[in-house]
């Protein structure tokens, strides 16, 4: 049941942070944030990785095996970053329509998924 909070928890950060990292990027097409410079943007963006980091720092100790979780470190990084790579492609094809998924990111999505695959592997 840990590994799955963990799997959860990692979600919800990575959603947190795709938008610190890549959300500004539409402040241009909304009136109230379109003139807000460069300072204004970071400072959105650590207050929208705050969240992230409270729910990745718990969702790591609550999966890493020296804390009583299932994953080793090595997995914990590779299902995190599996976990990116679904976030923002969700993100990219909602927010960004002039964004396309083509047969390459498929490609370079499975390839993470079999990393994924060999980082459980015995």
């Amino acid at each position: 049941m840990k590994g799955i909070y963990s799997i959860l928890l990692l979600l919800a950060s990575n959603i947190f942070m795709t938008f610190a990292w890549y959300g500004h990027l539409k402040f241009s097409e909304h009136k109230k944030l379109a003139g807000i410079g460069i300072i204004g943007v970071i400072l959105i963006s650590w207050g929208l990785a705050f969240f992230e980091y409270c729910l990745q720092v718990p969702a790591n100790r609550l999966g890493f095996k020296d804390h009583g979780g299932p994953f080793t470190l090595m997995q914990l990084k590779v299902i995190q970053e599996v976990i990116t790579l679904i976030v923002f492609v969700v993100f990219s094809l909602i927010f960004f329509k002039n964004e396309t998924f083509r047969m390459n990111h498929l490609i370079g999505m499975v390839f993470l998924v079999l990393a994924v695959y060999f980082m459980f592997k015995k």
